[in-house]
């Protein structure tokens, strides 16, 4: 396999795709209501997870979300894998699933595989931080437009997905000390 294809697969699931193609929503989780793509656009941080291979090892990930002409979104997402002294990145497209006002895409780093990204909690005010998960509870991401996130926010995170049945002590919180060696 080549090294280009290796690494997007990498992060092929980071932003809630999965190989099967899956686009549903895990229980219990609903999409937020009112989202809007312009203001989501741009730079988020990641401050917590759950573990997954594709992320293995990575510090300082980011994904960048650009809206095209056409409505689909151009994703970029980036992270510095710590053993290796390298960033590595992935570029794929997403689009919404039914409708354009619900924080409820399907993502695509190759073919015609797209997986579930689901928003289901936001700063609908600033969009200051997103709460995302996938299709199942599997996946979950705390994102940020900072490398960190005050207490607060921290907490109502972590009880919000506890509350959801997810993996709290599993989370891993993201360190964003590469990102001075850009």
């Amino acid at each position: 396999m080549l090294k280009g294809q290796l690494l997007r697969i990498v992060f092929v699931v980071w932003v809630g795709v999965s190989v099967i193609g899956c686009t549903g929503l895990p229980e219990g989780v609903q999409p937020v209501k009112s989202f809007d793509v312009q203001s989501y656009q741009g730079v988020w941080y990641e401050i917590a997870r759950l573990d997954h291979r594709f992320e293995r090892g990575m510090d300082s990930v980011t994904a960048t979300y650009e809206v095209q002409p056409d409505g689909t979104v151009t994703v970029l997402n980036r992270g510095y894998v710590v053993e290796d002294g390298q960033w590595k990145q992935a570029e794929g497209v997403a689009k919404f699933v039914s409708d354009p006002t619900l924080g409820h895409l399907k993502v695509s780093f190759f073919g015609p595989f797209y997986g579930s990204y689901v928003v289901f909690k936001l700063d609908k005010e600033n969009y200051e931080y997103a709460y995302v998960t996938s299709y199942n509870k599997d996946y979950l991401w705390l994102l940020s437009r900072t490398p960190k996130v005050s207490e607060a926010v921290l907490k109502d995170f972590q009880n919000t997905v506890k509350e959801l049945g997810y993996s709290v002590d599993e989370l891993i919180y993201m360190k964003h000390t590469a990102a001075m060696k850009l």
